[in-house]
């Protein structure tokens, strides 16, 4: 007898593309995104950073090709989560504070809806520090 149970392909959401998305440009600007009174300190850390991530670390973090990466920054602008600089030929991403706002907040439900998927997303390096399990 064959047992399949490895083969399955899990199915990643918007959601889950966003999470991932949001956490890497977060680990970008070196903050600890659980800190006490992040939100009063934002605007400062913000300024000083000159984080910008070209697409295709986005892509590369999120494991996806062309089409799903732009669908996804299309998505995310849109909600005011990130800004979006093209210059010539390449694309550069940064983090609103929405957006470090918004993945602070959602982090624990992503977590706890994904936490499989998100674990095999990683399993070839490491759990990033985002990735808090009780």
């Amino acid at each position: 007898m064959i047992v399949w149970f490895d083969m399955v392909k899990k199915y990643k959401s918007w959601e889950l593309y966003i999470c991932l998305a949001l956490n890497r440009l977060v680990m970008e600007l070196g903050i600890d995104l659980y800190q006490d009174e992040l939100e009063d300190k934002l605007d400062e850390v913000l300024k000083k950073s000159d984080m910008k991530l070209p697409k295709s670390e986005i892509s590369y973090e999120i494991k996806s090709n062309y089409q799903m990466t732009n669908k996804i920054l299309n998505r995310l602008k849109e909600r005011g989560l990130i800004e979006i600089e093209q210059s010539e030929r390449s694309y550069n991403i940064s983090i609103t504070k929405k957006g470090v706002l918004y993945i602070r907040k959602y982090n624990e439900f992503y977590i706890s809806m994904y936490e499989d998927i998100i674990r095999d997303h990683y399993r070839y390096r490491p759990i990033p520090a985002w990735f808090k399990v009780d």
